[in-house]
């Protein structure tokens, strides 16, 4: 029992306990609100006092801008007001200032008008005067106005003619006097570095003989050896009364080549039989084929020319045999390369380019007797096969000048090939065709009008003309040059260049009484 009331009074003084407890802890959180409570009062009207303060502030400055742009205002107001009294100002003087040049310009107009009656007047008035005269000077004359056209437009084309070939004569003589000096420079320097001599060679060979008896044994029994011979090398063998020689005759100058080496050989050896005629003639011909191939290399070689192919070093070595007007070919085409070349150089041209031409530009008289057609054509032909330089081709195919236009190449070739051609002993040709040339240049000559007399000098290289001077004037007489310039080139062929001078004489008489 006791100890049942013991745990009922601790149990009693634990609730009191805990009802103390907590009434304290309240009471004291009380006090912490309250003290809170006023904290927050005091802040609170802190803060509406400086709300207070903040806004009588921003009433002040709101006041102030607002009366500052109120006067801002009013000031801009003021200033466009009197802008646009200005602009008022000035538009009404403009528009006066229009009113007044409007009435000027109606003055001006009613002005113009009637200046322009009266110019109608005077024009009519000029035209019936101007009429008038016409009719007079027709009278006077005796000439329509179109006739007087007529005749004056004659006269002055006539006076532009003359005036206009005076002037073409002028230019003409000073483009000829600044080519002449200039190609003269060109053609000596040319001429100075290229001395090479020039081989003149015959067409028709001849075989000596140990002695007479040998021609009877060249024609064998029956002529067998002979006809033998003939037909392996296709030349003709002629024996005739000449002593101790006989004669190889053939258009081909390699087969007549042939037949002279393998003669000499069979003479040499003394074995003569149509057996071993045909044995010497075909180790013959491999012999010239090697030889020409030899040559064509040497050519090339010695013109500094590379990279020609092997069918056309064979055909260039044919013209080792070949002539042309008693010139060895072959020489004649290497001092061609060599003089093109110096001549590429002074130009400024391509001189390995201007080489190859010159040595390949008569490349077609090795076979033109076995090919139809010019030696220029056959040889285009075969640069443009073996070749594929467009340059060397026109260089060969325009040499001779005969083709509608002509390249820079073909003016050199054609210099260079005049140059080798032309110069003294280059080239020979029988009298026969020597004199029928001089008589077809005074022939041509005579052939025109005026012509009094002509006589062609230089060998043929030139032509002078004596007109008769109350036939031709000075005009007329280098139309004439020109026409008989061109008729050679069109009817005559000829080496290198032939000079046409036309003379004309005035005389000035008078007597001292």
């Amino acid at each position: 029992m006791d100890t049942i009331v013991v745990i009922l009074a601790i149990v009693m003084a634990g609730v009191i306990g805990l009802i103390a407890g907590g009434l304290i802890v309240y009471f004291f959180r009380r006090m912490t609100l309250l003290r809170q409570l006023r904290n927050a009062q005091r802040r609170a009207a802190r803060m509406v006092s400086e709300a207070r303060e903040e806004s009588a502030t921003l009433l002040r400055e709101t006041k102030d801008e607002v009366e500052k742009n109120r006067t801002k205002t009013e000031t801009d107001l003021r200033e466009r007001r009197s802008e646009l009294q200005r602009q008022e100002n000035r538009l009404s003087s403009k528009t006066e200032t229009v009113e007044r040049r409007s009435g000027n310009l109606e003055q001006r107009e009613r002005n113009l008008a009637n200046r322009e009656k009266g110019l109608e007047t005077l024009h009519t008035d000029i035209t019936q005067i101007k009429d008038d005269q016409l009719k007079q000077l027709e009278l006077v004359s005796g000439m329509s106005t179109d006739e007087a056209k007529q005749d004056l437009f004659a006269r002055m084309e006539g006076e532009m003619k003359e005036e206009t070939t005076r002037r073409l004569r002028d230019w003409e003589e000073e483009l000829k006097d600044e080519a002449d000096v200039r190609a003269q420079g060109i053609l000596s320097v040319a001429i100075q570095r290229s001395a090479s001599e020039i081989v003149s060679e015959i067409s028709v060979v001849s075989v000596p003989l140990p002695g007479d008896e040998m021609k009877g044994r060249l024609i064998g029994r029956e002529g067998r050896n002979i006809r033998a011979l003939e037909q392996a090398t296709g030349v003709d063998l002629i024996i005739d009364d000449t002593p101790e020689a006989v004669t190889l005759s053939s258009f081909d100058p390699v087969r007549r080549e042939v037949a002279r080496l393998a003669l000499t050989k069979l003479i040499a050896d003394g074995r003569i039989h149509p057996a071993r005629i045909e044995e010497v003639v075909t180790k013959i011909k491999e012999e010239v084929e090697a030889t020409m191939f030899a040559a064509g290399e040497q050519a090339a070689y010695q013109v500094e020319v590379a990279g020609l192919r092997p069918e056309l070093i064979r055909i260039l070595g044919r013209l080792k045999y070949r002539t042309s007007y008693g010139q060895n070919v072959l020489a004649h085409s290497i001092e061609t390369a060599f003089l093109a070349g110096i001549i590429a150089s002074e130009l400024g041209a391509d001189v390995a380019i201007a080489r190859k031409a010159g040595l390949l530009h008569d490349i077609g008289k090795a076979i033109d007797r076995e090919v139809e057609g010019t030696h220029t054509a056959i040889g285009a032909d075969l640069v443009k096969q073996w070749d594929k330089s467009p340059e060397v081709l026109q260089g060969v195919a325009e040499h001779h000048l005969d083709s509608s236009s002509t390249s820079v190449w073909g003016y050199i070739i054609s210099a260079a090939d005049a140059i080798s051609s032309a110069r003294p002993g280059a080239r020979r040709e029988s009298v026969e065709n020597y004199l029928k040339r001089l008589n077809a240049l005074e022939e041509i000559a005579n052939g025109f009008k005026g012509v009094d007399k002509s006589f062609a000098i230089q060998a043929g290289r030139e032509v002078r003309i004596l007109v008769k001077p109350e036939e031709i004037d000075d005009l007329g007489a280098m139309r004439m040059a020109r026409d008989i310039v061109r008729k050679i080139e069109e009817g005559l062929s000829y080496p290198g260049q032939i000079k046409v001078t036309v003379l004309r004489e005035t005389r000035a008489t008078d007597y001292a009484k």
